[in-house]
């Protein structure tokens, strides 16, 4: 009930904007991308603010502490952030009581959940922690995410690599009949971009999540650009929509786009080039708690101005 005033005066609840993704109704496109609220501790105010669902996590079977502080960097300049988490969180079954008692209040706010291993699992062995995880969280997400992408965990990137990503998949996808998606790295190589999605479809995933942090330090202005760590905002918006374009013939998977997201205009764009849903988390930390309010209004102008009277208009239907 408090945050029921918030969100009258927030949410943006316009029919034109109802998106369907994977078989889920979504209010509509704009979501809050993982690493945000790590251990869904405040599912409530990201549906207060206005956003269309929230992904949760990365979480990992156990509680982890993850990188040593600093980890976490502003790059004010280049509006940006670098982080080095390395996957800290309470472990997956603190959060799937959290999930539980979310769904008890019964808000239709789709919410996903992005799993990863734990730091000290043994890379042959990393299938095993993301399929208890899964196990555990099964029940309360509406989709999960495989994040495969982090640069954060040793090694975490190699599963991404055929034989490896291969296994992961034939594992994990008999374990939910939920949407399954996998989380792609900015900084694969078209041809590897194309090998994850040719097992994403020979394993029946539901779409894919593109992208993650970036290593790359392009044309960086802020003292703190030689900081480890991934890198998002506005210098991965390049990378971000190369991939979604390269991604956007691919039949048999849903794209949801993330990475250098400001504003309305991202929002559409993205839409356009064949995204069903658009993740943000730097443009959000810089924009503010109103940004959902601002981008969703400004996204209506511009469907209005381009004579589209509502999402549904912009795709033809996936399987």
């Amino acid at each position: 009930p408090l945050l029921e005033v918030p969100a009258r005066l927030l949410r943006v609840e316009d029919p034109r904007l109802q998106v369907e993704a994977f078989g889920l109704r979504f209010p509509n496109p704009l979501g809050l991308a993982a690493g945000m609220d790590k251990d869904a501790r405040a599912l409530g105010a990201w549906w207060a603010l206005g956003f269309g669902f929230a992904e949760v996590g990365t979480l990992t079977p156990r509680a982890q502490e993850g990188n040593p502080r600093p980890r976490l960097f502003r790059l004010v300049e280049d509006h940006a952030l670098i982080n080095r988490m390395g996957f800290n969180n309470q472990g997956a079954e603190r959060a799937a009581r959290r999930l539980k008692s979310f769904r008890e209040r019964g808000l239709s706010f789709p919410l996903g959940v992005n799993l990863g291993k734990n730091r000290d699992t043994p890379l042959e062995r990393a299938a095993e922690d993301y399929e208890r995880a899964l196990q555990v969280l099964e029940p309360y997400g509406d989709y999960f995410v495989l994040n495969v992408s982090s640069p954060n965990t040793p090694g975490l990137r190699t599963l991404q690599e055929g034989p490896f990503l291969d296994e992961l998949l034939a594992r994990l996808r008999p374990a939910t009949r939920k949407p399954l998606l996998l989380k792609v790295a900015p900084d694969l190589t078209f041809e590897a971009l194309d090998q994850a999605v040719e097992l994403c479809l020979k394993h029946g995933l539901e779409g894919l999540v593109a992208v993650n942090t970036t290593l790359e330090r392009p044309n960086l202005k802020s003292p703190l650009a030689k900081e480890a760590g991934g890198l998002s905002g506005r210098p991965l918006k390049e990378r971000a929509l190369e991939v979604l374009r390269h991604l956007s013939g691919v039949e048999g998977l849903t794209l949801v786009s993330v990475g250098g997201v400001e504003g309305p205009e991202d929002v559409w764009e993205r839409l356009k080039l064949g995204a069903r849903l658009v993740q943000v988390y730097t443009g959000f930390v810089y924009g503010g708690p109103l940004f959902p309010r601002r981008v969703l209004k400004g996204l209506l102008k511009l469907m209005e101005a381009e004579g589209v009277r509502s999402l549904k208009e912009l795709w033809v239907p996936i399987r």
